[in-house]
């Protein structure tokens, strides 16, 4: 049977907004007429106008980037140094590499405005909706919509988000990995300090991802494109680069369906 490969990543490019300040990625392109140059010292006594084709030498790239730009997933050790009551938390190295290969279900959220905690119910009612029961080790996509903002300031504060009982709701379903195409898994956190500053209720700060400390998981950010693939009947990849004893690490998330 024919497969047909859908990219669910965006890229890490230089200077968009679509981070607070202090994350948003800086790249400096050099060039291969500026590569040419940077080649003599490994090779001393060339004359790069006249020994390089063209006068051409390698492109290269230097970046300064988070781990949690572009397309990336959030090891346990993001959200606190213990998770399942009191374990080591799991740095992104330490991912076990069979729970980058997984069976994917969709949860299309894109009807909740902006904003919106997620509650288990509502959870229930999409897989009911679809007709799907989750299994051990499935990763579950949470489709926001927000991914249509990406590049803008406007991505910041769009889609609605998880909180910590519909996280704790779909991990006791036996899932390791969970994704969203918005910025965070939790809801936009000018609403989180919004809702914190009226009520002083500190069980609201961040609490989709700190449920990580009672049970440990994977949480994939920045996804895209998840509007192309079905709710269920697709493999998911998602292997993230190794960074050794890192909270989180790039992805290039990459949904198989079949033809």
């Amino acid at each position: 049977m024919a497969k047909k490969f859908i990219d669910l990543s965006i890229a890490i490019e230089d200077g968009l907004p679509s981070d607070p300040p202090l994350m948003i990625p800086k790249i400096q392109y050099v060039d291969h007429k500026q590569g040419a140059g940077t080649m003599i010292p490994f090779f001393p006594g060339i004359d790069p106008d006249k020994d390089l084709p063209g006068g051409l030498g390698w492109a290269v790239e230097l970046l300064s980037v988070s781990t949690h730009a572009g397309t990336h997933i959030d090891a346990p050790w993001h959200y606190h140094p213990t998770q399942d009551n009191g374990k080591p938390a799991l740095t992104v190295d330490k991912m076990p590499l069979e729970w980058c290969i997984a069976d994917g279900v969709v949860l299309d959220f894109r009807k909740f405005p902006d904003g919106y905690k997620v509650s288990p119910k509502d959870v229930d009612d999409e897989l009911k909706r679809i007709g799907y029961t989750i299994k051990p080790n499935d990763a579950v996509l949470i489709m926001t919509g927000a991914d249509k903002n990406w590049g803008k300031l406007e991505y910041l504060l769009t889609g609605c988000g998880m909180g910590k009982e519909s996280t704790l709701h779909i991990l006791n379903m036996g899932v390791n990995v969970v994704g969203t195409d918005a910025w965070s898994w939790d809801r936009p956190l000018p609403y989180i300090a919004q809702d914190y500053a009226k009520t002083k209720d500190a069980s609201l700060i961040w609490e989709a991802h700190f449920a990580g400390i009672e049970k440990g998981y994977f949480q994939i950010e920045k996804l895209t494109n998840l509007d192309k693939i079905p709710p269920f009947g697709f493999t998911f990849f998602c292997f993230p680069i190794k960074i050794k004893g890192a909270s989180a690490g790039w992805i290039r998330a990459v949904a198989q369906v079949d033809k």
